[in-house]
């Protein structure tokens, strides 16, 4: 009686298993757009029917893995052998090839149904979750090298939009609304982080009608695969197949969403480059400002300048484990006195640092973790506060992705935290040796 209870009760957990597993997701094989879409693709050579778009409980968009054929991937070849193409060869300076595919991106959701990429450029998302996209408010909420550097990007696509202003004139005949109405900053910001988040690369032979290295390809159904980082996957153009192809190293159970991986970033990085963070990311790390906490040093600025000279003011993380070695690294140099300056390029290039040293850096160290986390915890209560006063479904979408990394960086920096407090208990081998 007793083992056929337990039979029993092992059914009914898979039973409920996997009526959990299915709940997990949506089709969306059924929805217009897709189903417009799929017909698009198929029209161009593509036919598969091991893997459907579905939406997951958690995620950030779709999922498919593909071969993806040549005649489906949207590259400047696409651009320069479409309507705009004679604009383009014909103007000089010569455009980027990312200011082409933006351009040619703006103009095809300006004709709507009439273009032939309208399936595609209509499953694209409206607008992003990348912090150039943030409000002020929000984007104050930030850290600050995850702000500025947003602000670059920013920046870039303001430049990009004012320099380019005659050209985009030229366009008028063949729009039907004047140009300053159809490639507005705002049109032109979203084609930019469309290109920006959801290109494959793939190397091109350079063209005499662009300007620089051109790897960009923009792949339908594609580029609705999600990231994880434990994934391994093989990805590229294969040049037999003339398809853009991605392949499981690990495999995808059925019924399951298949990820692929975007590469090893932190979550800084994806949510700049892509919108988005991933819980216990492995290569998460939280970057640090080594100068604030030293104001009092008299050599400071001088030690910031030997810093900067050999490229050591960047890079500077701590991670879970602790202290990154190029962090320490900095620390040791800072803890020296102006008198052993003919030590501080030695002290760069790894030579260990008397005891008393070492412990005063270890010291910085947890200051400086203690810093981030009091900015990180406000930070986070602002956002509390913040989602209470905000209807607007955009900005509650910000202050969510915002919310996901501070939370992260949390508990990184707690995790950091005791690592340190260890090392000053044990006051033994050096922080940072093998990172």
């Amino acid at each position: 009686m007793r083992g056929h209870s337990h039979r029993a009760g092992r059914t009914a957990r898979k039973r409920r298993q996997k009526r959990e597993s299915s709940a997990r997701s949506v089709s969306l094989c059924h929805q217009p757009q897709h189903v417009k879409l799929w017909k698009f693709l198929h029209h161009r050579g593509f036919s598969s029917t091991l893997l459907q778009p579905a939406l997951f409980t958690g995620t950030t968009s779709y999922i498919l893995i593909i071969s993806l054929p040549e005649s489906c991937l949207l590259t400047t070849s696409t651009v320069l052998h479409s309507y705009l193409g004679r604009y383009i060869k014909s103007w000089k300076p010569r455009l980027s090839p990312l200011l082409a595919l933006c351009i040619f991106l703006v103009c095809e959701r300006h004709r709507g149904e009439a273009s032939d990429w309208f399936p595609y450029i209509n499953v694209l998302p409206t607008v992003y979750t990348c912090p150039a996209y943030f409000s002020d408010d929000v984007m104050a909420l930030l850290p600050a090298s995850v702000r500025r550097r947003a602000l670059e990007q920013r920046e870039a696509v303001k430049e990009m939009h004012s320099t380019n202003q005659e050209f985009f004139r030229s366009l008028q005949p063949v729009l039907s609304q004047p140009t300053a109405d159809v490639l507005t900053y705002e049109a032109l910001r979203w084609a930019w982080f469309s290109v920006n988040t959801r290109t494959v690369f793939m190397s091109h032979a350079s063209s005499s009608f662009l300007s620089g290295p051109d790897n960009y390809a923009l792949a339908p159904f594609l580029d609705l695969l999600n990231h994880r980082p434990d994934v391994q996957v093989k990805a590229g153009f294969n040049d037999v197949t003339r398809c853009y192809e991605i392949r499981s190293v690990s495999g995808t159970l059925r019924y399951q969403q298949a990820f692929i991986n975007y590469g090893s970033h932190d979550n800084q990085q994806l949510l700049l480059e892509y919108g988005f963070v991933t819980t216990a990311n492995p290569h998460s790390v939280v970057y640090v400002d080594t100068g604030k906490p030293l104001q009092g040093d008299r050599s400071l600025t001088q030690k910031i300048k030997f810093l900067r000279e050999n490229s050591f003011l960047h890079n500077l993380t701590v991670s879970s484990d602790g202290p990154s070695w190029r962090l320490m690294t900095a620390l040791r140099l800072l803890s020296l006195p102006q008198t052993l300056y003919h030590q501080w390029k030695a002290v760069l290039l790894g030579q260990l640092v008397c005891e008393e040293r070492e412990q005063w850096s270890v010291r910085m160290a947890k200051r400086l973790c203690q810093r981030l986390l009091q900015d990180t915890c406000s930070a986070l209560d602002k956002v509390c506060a913040h989602v209470h006063e905000f209807n607007s479904v955009p900005v509650l979408e910000q202050l969510n992705v915002v919310k996901s990394l501070r939370q992260e960086e949390r508990c990184i920096l707690g995790s950091c935290l005791k690592a340190l407090e260890e090392s000053l208990r044990h006051n033994d081998s050096p922080l940072g040796a093998v990172n």
